[in-house]
């Protein structure tokens, strides 16, 4: 009996996981009154993909990065033939924002031409964390989105106060 109750927990969680995937972006409600809307930001992720620069894998992603200021930064994935130095579509955005000198960001959509939503590597995400807590949406051409944050993509960061102790 326990196995057969763990079994219908597994599924339940599989089908709310599968559920959460396959928001429609027309179903998302504005960040903010009078903000960009994450439809809004996944449609300037889609559009600015064609700008990657891949020629090793033609593997293209796209990034939307809305800061609390309102301006909106774009990435795109940047392959090297030295593959160490590929930088991705998230820290593209997220450098392009910190060189202009924003610190504070809202929300970054990820988008890639995948089966699904493709998540962030660890490098970006610990870039991510630096700047705190925002929302992170990951979807794919089809619209399959996940909506999560920073703190979730990672939970135990490593961040100025460990270089304290």
């Amino acid at each position: 009996m326990k196995e057969n109750r763990q079994d219908k927990e597994k599924t339940k969680e599989k089908e709310n996981k599968k559920s959460k995937k396959n928001k429609d972006t027309l179903e998302i409600q504005d960040l903010k009154e009078g903000k960009t809307s994450i439809g809004e930001l996944i449609g300037i992720a889609k559009d600015v993909m064609k700008n990657a620069y891949v020629p090793y894998s033609n593997f293209k992603v796209g990034a939307a990065l809305l800061t609390k200021s309102g301006k909106i930064y774009t990435g795109v994935n940047i392959e090297n033939s030295s593959f160490g130095l590929t930088n991705c579509a998230e820290r593209t955005a997220i450098f392009k924002a910190i060189s202009e000198g924003e610190r504070e960001f809202e929300t970054l959509v990820v988008v890639a031409d995948t089966e699904e939503p493709v998540s962030p590597c660890g490098a970006c995400r610990q870039v991510m964390s630096e700047f705190g807590d925002f929302e992170v949406v990951l979807t794919n051409l089809k619209g399959d989105i996940i909506q999560t944050s920073v703190n979730q993509l990672l939970p135990y960061s490593f961040d100025k106060d460990d270089l304290k102790k």
